[in-house]
């Protein structure tokens, strides 16, 4: 196991993302932050706990429930549909492998229409089997195929790679 972030480097990766969410949303009257759970949600959390200090624009948190092992199964969020259509949404995730699971929440947010949708996430692998891109990234590394990365959000933060 290699340590890839640890948690001063995860706390000043999300607040420089905090401050890009916020320049990418500046002209909006609000938006949402759509984390994907478990960790994706966690980081929208935190992201938003950030963005408290200095973004005066409203910001709602959101979870989105994609299920992995069969991600042709509906997507669902914790708000209705109508509170985020026609608003600025960012979908939040921690690792970004394949592209799927972004992927499948980007789908849903699709079905409805919004006026803006981005990504962020905190590790971006480079791995991606879908055309999909993070907007916002904590960090970008290039790994193979068999290895592993996972973040941990108990005690202190960290990413490592297996």
């Amino acid at each position: 196991m290699t340590i890839i972030l640890d948690a001063t480097q995860i706390e000043h990766k999300i607040r420089r993302i905090a401050y890009q969410i916020y320049e990418a949303n500046i002209h909006q009257e609000r938006f949402i932050l759509a984390g994907i759970a478990e960790n994706g949600y966690i980081l929208a959390e935190k992201l938003y706990e950030q963005l408290q200090q200095f973004c005066p624009i409203p910001i709602t948190l959101c979870k989105v429930f994609v299920k992995k092992t069969d991600p042709l199964a509906p997507v669902t969020t914790s708000l209705p549909e109508e509170a985020y259509r026609g608003e600025a949404v960012v979908l939040v995730d921690d690792v970004l492998s394949s592209g799927a699971t972004l992927i499948y929440g980007v789908r849903h947010f699709l079905s409805v229409p919004l006026k803006q949708l981005k990504t962020a996430v905190l590790v971006n692998r480079n791995h991606k089997k879908y055309p999909i891109k993070a907007d916002f990234k904590g960090i970008s590394l290039s790994t193979s195929l068999q290895e592993h990365i996972e973040v941990s959000f108990e005690g202190d933060p960290v990413a490592f790679l297996q």
